[in-house]
Parts: structure tokens; C-alpha cells; sequence
């Protein structure tokens, strides 16, 4: 069996899982996510990750102390729910951990969602002439080496989320590449020395599913995890759904939906539109497409508390919930809520109903920011096909897949066929897979992905909506350029307490 993680931004989910797919365990404990009072700053707790990854393991193992027995010159460990060969981590990013030469993670550690380094990204771009959003890793580094110089001399490694904890548990420092051309996105020694950063506080790329060493003694006694066994660095958790929801072949597109959604295209040629991000697809020699939408999920969330006053998870409140009607009455949502990324790149915007009145009650305000992620989704898409990037199946994955309404909605708004694979676990399947290909259990990871990813469910467009949606759509862009220049001139006033 394999032990499987993945460090989300609200649950951190762990199983053991049999070398055929198979879930023969499960936990999942929640994470918080700390917004500080400064617009667009957004922190995580590790300590708060390593708390619910004991906790997890221990409940995996059938343990109640952090002991285990080790079988002498083997890799592989025997646990009380039976033999484990490995653990694989994937995680949330691009979320920034500092680490220190004892190993201590200082703060701040800056999410996915944190934005704070917008002068910093401009700057970036200045030197690379490419565009930088302020969400990617080496802006928050900047920020960090900028505005608090004495955590910036502390650290001795710039981590990601999922390659932090690799660290805790086994010492070694790398740096997940998702895919060849991903550079770009991340930085290279030229840029580094550019902006007179250290180069050796970057660790080395290497691949998704590499093995990054073994549980060391205090790992193991922090985990729970058995020492010496074999830890494996997945990497980020949208690489990882690629192969978890199958999307192995040109063509194939996942919908990875969470907190945040992202659209990922497997295809043949490379896409250099600068409102895509594109690499190399962890199956060669195929490419990936991807974009990426900040707040889907999370604008749920949002709506759910604020309008709602409740806060439960997807399945008890879509059992609950009823719908308005297709259209939530000429209702739009622009589901910006931490800035956007693919395909308007736009830090300073912001969300937004268009066409409030009287005649909206919760229903529709609800079913407007259900509605508004298949409009984003569309933007994506739409995109891709400019490119030549034709999505002949949309696969869905994550917690918002288990919904039936939103997968029907996402459908008819897309005009695509919505796929939803038997399990909704994409990234520990992903994991599994990865997992298996780092020990040399298989040498095709597609056809390997087919065998073991099944679609339970399809979910087809309902022509009668389709006008409607077409001009909805159209509406839906059109807001978001009426109001871009408002988003700026808002983004650009001075906090009350500044004046």
C-alpha cells in the first residue's frame, strides 16, 4: 500500500491506497486560512498543516502512539492496517514557506491567494518582459526580501506547500518543476541575479514524483509516520489531478474544482498565449494548457456565510439548497473576489453582481455565483480554442464535482459534456499514480491512468438554455471590461487608516 497526502487550502486529506487504486482508508481534517487586516494578505499555519498531518497518520496506521515496527533492510514498513512501501505529498500552491537553516518555518508563509507583491511582480516583469502575476513564488520572495529583511536573512530555503513538509519529514530541499517550460513561471539563475536575490536559498528543480529521501528520526517521531520510510515529492495538486482525473491524452481537459478551479488541457502542440499558462504535460510528449480561476469554490463559501449565514460543506448544502432558474433571473456574478488570473490577469479586480434589484432574494444570488464559475470556466476555454486547444472531454474532480446541480450548470454554460470520474479524489489518486511510477511499478503512466481512473457519471448541455447562457455570457465579459478601469481606481485608494 501507499500513503497518500495532499495539503489543501481548507482540508488536508490523507489515505492508504492499494497499488490497484483501491481506497482502504481515509481522513481529512480542516485547515484555516489567516486573512490579515492588509487587503490581498493571506497567510497559512504550518503548524497547523503538521498538526492534521499527525493526526491523519495515525488514524491511517490504526496507531494511538508514534511508534512502529520496521522491517530490518527493507523499504518496506508493516503498519497495523497492513504493509506500506512509501508516502507521497502533493499540496496547495503557488503557496511560499520560508525556511530556517534549524528547519523552523518562519512566517510569514504566503498562500496561493496572498497578492501583496504586486510592485514586486511589476517589477519581475520589467526584467523578463513577461507578465508575473503577484500570486506566483518568486514575487512573495521578493516581497519578503523587500519588506522584512531579517526573515529574509533567517531563511535558508524557499519552499512550496507540499515540498515544505517533504523537508520536515526527510531533510532535503528541492523544488517541484510541474513540467518542462515551467521555469517561466517559477526563475532561473539569470533572473535571480538580476534582482540581487540568493541563489542558493532556490532549491534545485526536480520532477513531479520524485523520491526526495526517507523519513528521518524526528520526521518519523513528528509524523507518525515509520522512520526510513520512502518519502516521494508529488508536487502541486493540479498537476497531480491531471493524471487522478485522467486527462492523459490530447484532447482530455480537467476541471479541478476547490477553493479555486483550474482548467487543464492536455494537447499536442505548445500554446504561447500569454493568457494560458502552457508546459509540459507530466505524460510526454504531450503539453498542457492551463488556466487557472482564483475564487470558485471559495466564492461559494463566501455567499453561503454572508447571505446565507451558514457555513457547511457542499453535499449538506446543496441538499438543502434550492435553485432559481437558469439566468438567477438576469442576475450576473463576477466571481473576482482576490483579484483574477486566467484570463484577464487582473490583481486589482474585484467581484461584483450586475443587474441586482428587488426582485433577487438568496436563491438567485446563490444560483448567480454558481453560475458565474461556469462564465469563468467559459473564459478559459474559449481562450484555448482561439488557440487551437479543442476539449473534446471535460473531466470534473474535486468537492464541488459531488454536486449534480453545479456540474449541470457548468455544463450548460460551457456547451461541453461534464465527465465526473467514480471517485472525486483526484489528487491522491493522482498521488498513487505518481507513486507507482517512482518505484518502478509501471513504465506507461497513461495507459496505467486508464486502468485504474473510471468515469461514474456524465452530465450533457441542455440546449433550451443555450441562447440565453450565449448572451449571458457575452454580458459576463462585457461587465468585467465596463468596470476594470473602477477595480483599478478602487485597488489604487488609500486604506482609511492611511489618510
Amino acid at each position: 500500500m501507499i500513503a497518500v497526502y495532499d495539503i489543501g487550502t481548507t482540508v488536508l486529506k490523507g489515505a492508504l491506497m492499494t497499488e490497484a487504486g483501491e481506497f482502504r482508508e481515509f481522513a481529512s481534517r480542516n485547515l484555516s486560512m489567516m486573512a490579515s487586516s492588509p487587503i490581498n494578505h493571506y497567510e497559512a499555519d504550518p503548524d497547523e498543516w503538521k498538526r492534521a498531518f499527525r493526526e491523519i497518520t495515525l488514524e491511517l496506521l490504526g496507531k494511538t502512539a508514534a511508534g512502529s515496527r520496521e522491517s530490518a533492510g527493507s523499504q518496506e514498513t508493516a503498519g497495523s492496517r497492513g504493509t506500506i512501501r512509501a508516502a507521497i505529498i502533493s499540496g496547495n500552491g503557488p503557496t511560499l514557506v520560508p525556511i530556517s537553516e534549524t528547519g523552523e518555518f518562519l512566517k510569514p508563509v504566503m498562500s496561493w491567494m496572498d497578492r501583496r507583491g504586486t510592485e514586486e511582480s511589476a517589477r519581475i516583469q520589467a526584467v523578463q518582459n513577461q507578465y508575473i502575476d503577484p500570486t506566483f513564488y518568486l514575487p512573495k520572495a521578493l516581497w519578503i526580501a523587500h519588506n522584512m529583511p531579517a526573515v529574509y536573512e533567517k531563511t535558508r530555503y524557499f519552499l512550496s506547500c507540499p515540498e515544505s513538509m517533504v523537508y520536515w519529514l526527510t531533510g532535503s530541499a528541492l523544488t517541484i518543476l510541474p513540467g518542462d517550460h515551467f521555469e517561466q513561471y517559477f526563475w532561473n539563475p539569470e533572473l535571480i541575479a538580476k534582482l540581487k536575490l540568493d541563489a542558493d536559498k532556490f532549491p534545485e528543480f526536480v520532477k513531479p514524483g520524485t523520491i526526495a529521501g526517507r523519513a528521518g528520526r524526528l520526521g518519523a517521531a513528528a509524523s507518525g509516520l515509520p522512520e526510513n520510510l520512502p518519502i516521494i515529492a508529488a508536487g502541486p495538486d493540479f498537476i497531480v489531478s491531471l493524471l487522478g482525473a485522467g486527462a492523459v491524452c490530447p484532447g482530455r481537459a480537467c476541471d479541478r474544482a476547490g477553493t479555486s478551479e483550474g482548467i487543464n488541457l492536455c494537447t499536442k502542440e505548445q500554446v504561447t498565449d500569454p493568457r494560458l499558462m502552457w508546459y509540459g504535460h507530466v505524460v510526454r510528449p504531450w503539453y498542457n494548457i492551463s488556466g487557472i480561476i482564483s475564487t470558485s469554490g471559495r466564492a461559494l463559501d463566501w455567499i453561503k456565510e454572508v447571505a446565507c449565514g451558514e457555513d457547511q460543506d457542499y453535499q449538506d448544502f446543496f441538499s438543502r439548497f434550492t435553485p432559481a432558474a437558469p439566468g438567477s433571473d438576469r442576475l450576473l456574478f463576477l466571481p473576482y473576489l482576490t483579484g483574477e488570473r486566467a484570463p484577464i490577469w487582473d490583481p486589482a479586480a474585484r467581484g461584483a453582481f450586475i443587474g441586482l434589484g428587488l426582485n433577487h432574494g438568496k436563491a438567485e444570488l446563490v444560483n448567480a455565483v454558481l453560475e458565474s464559475v461556469g462564465f469563468a470556466m467559459r473564459d478559459v476555454i474559449e481562450v484555448m480554442a482561439e488557440n487551437g486547444g479543442e476539449i473534446t472531454e471535460l473531466r470534473i474532480t474535486g468537492g464541488p464535482s459531488k454536486s449534480r446541480l453545479w456540474n449541470q450548470i457548468k455544463a450548460d454554460i460551457t456547451g461541453k459534456p461534464i465527465l465526473v470520474p467514480e471517485s472525486s479524489e483526484s489528487v491522491l489518486l493522482g498521488n498513487l499514480l505518481l507513486a507507482l511510477s517512482a518505484l518502478g511499478d509501471t513504465e506507461n503512466l497513461a495507459e496505467t491512468t486508464d486502468s485504474i481512473v473510471r468515469i461514474g457519471e456524465e452530465f450533457i448541455p441542455r440546449q433550451e438554455y443555450r441562447g440565453m447562457y450565449d448572451e449571458m455570457f457575452a454580458l459576463y465579459r462585457e461587465s468585467y471590461r465596463g468596470l476594470k478601469e473602477v477595480f483599478s481606481r478602487l485597488a489604487g485608494m488609500k486604506d482609511q487608516g492611511e489618510l
